[in-house]
């Protein structure tokens, strides 16, 4: 087990970083082997807070994806919450596909939280090494674990040795532009035993300015002889086949651009890997699956909570296809849940007709 002090150092290794690969791309590889698990396609979709809640999930996984993650947990709170069926609910541990991300900064939380997983049926467990979020780095989780790889890999290796479930980490290029450390993280990680890695072509400081630099991935790539994911403005196909080919990762998971169409991670591995091409819906189809979200949203959280929380899906889908801005902000603004499912049919296609 490696060994880390529990002093908190800003240190930085390995500052290499990957150059253009033109077409060197795996698009021929069509799953990918994490552990014994496959992962087929390999199109991810990425842990994003507030949003890849369960329902979102399932919706992603009905379209095709080779895996989704869920929200990230803190691992000292779950352990000391009173583990039941809403919070095995919430997390989807024993759904096919699913992977569960986990933070946190001391060992034996992270250990026991990574256990209580597994019992309650998780496939994949994920380690977070690259929230940039204030509340988070402040707390010494997150990417600011990048700032003292000697105590990440503690990290690593106490979850990795918890459980006989496959551990991946998603963590981002380094903490600056100073501190360009994820190739060091990787191997060492590869080391602790992590099966996969996810790098987000970013900084931390950079949050989620500018553009993802994917050909700083191939360093990481070139690092490690485990999976690597390619992460950070993949948005279309063109974008997943760009981002494959300047970093040589394995595969691509998709955040925010999965936003308002949950069908996109099948059209990127129906282009990139041949997979069937995914039937998207339009019109009233299309009008029928947003108010099928929007009341599995309401039944999952409630209708008060519910209804709240699917404000910014409701937005994301009414953007995509142009919803005028009046009847927008009446669907939005809405309370009674019963009219807002009623005005979601016009709300999408009155926005289709005039997109057209």
């Amino acid at each position: 087990m490696f060994q880390g002090g529990s002093e908190w150092s800003f240190s930085c290794g390995s500052l290499g970083i990957g150059l253009a690969r033109g077409n060197c791309t795996r698009i021929n590889q069509l799953s990918l082997q994490v552990a014994h698990i496959t992962l087929d396609p390999p199109v991810f979709l990425a842990p994003l807070a507030g949003i890849t809640d369960l329902p979102f999930r399932n919706l992603v996984q009905s379209f095709g994806a080779g895996l989704v993650v869920s929200e990230m947990v803190a691992s000292q709170e779950m352990v000391q919450a009173k583990p039941g069926v809403r919070e095995r609910a919430e997390l989807g541990v024993d759904a096919r596909g699913t992977s569960v991300q986990i933070a946190g900064r001391e060992a034996v939380w992270m250990a026991r939280a990574a256990r209580m997983l597994e019992d309650n049926g998780a496939q994949l467990i994920d380690i977070n090494m690259g929230c940039p979020a204030k509340k988070v780095t402040n707390g010494y989780s997150g990417s600011a674990l990048m700032r003292d790889l000697d105590h990440a890999v503690t990290l690593i290796a106490a979850v990795v040795e918890a459980v006989d479930v496959p551990v991946t980490l998603k963590t981002r290029l380094g903490w600056d532009d100073d501190c360009l450390n994820a190739s060091e993280l990787a191997r060492r990680a590869e080391a602790a035993g992590v099966s996969m890695l996810t790098i987000h072509g970013r900084t931390r400081c950079q949050f989620y300015k500018g553009q993802a630099d994917w050909s700083a991935i191939a360093a990481v790539k070139d690092a490690v002889d485990i999976p690597v994911i390619a992460n950070g403005d993949i948005t279309s196909p063109k974008a997943a086949r760009a981002a494959l080919a300047a970093s040589g990762a394995d595969g691509v998971m998709v955040g925010r651009g999965a936003q308002g169409r949950p069908w996109i991670l099948a059209q990127i591995a129906a282009s990139l890997f041949g997979k069937p091409a995914p039937d998207v819906p339009q019109g009233a189809q299309l009008a029928d699956m947003v108010r099928g979200h929007y009341e599995a949203m309401l039944e999952f959280y409630g209708p008060k909570l519910g209804g709240r929380v699917a404000r910014k899906h409701l937005g994301w889908y009414m953007d995509e296809v142009g919803t005028p801005s009046a009847l927008r902000r009446e669907v939005l603004t809405q309370s009674d849940t019963k009219r807002v499912s009623l005005l979601l049919e016009q709300a999408i296609t009155c926005g289709e007709r005039q997109a057209a």
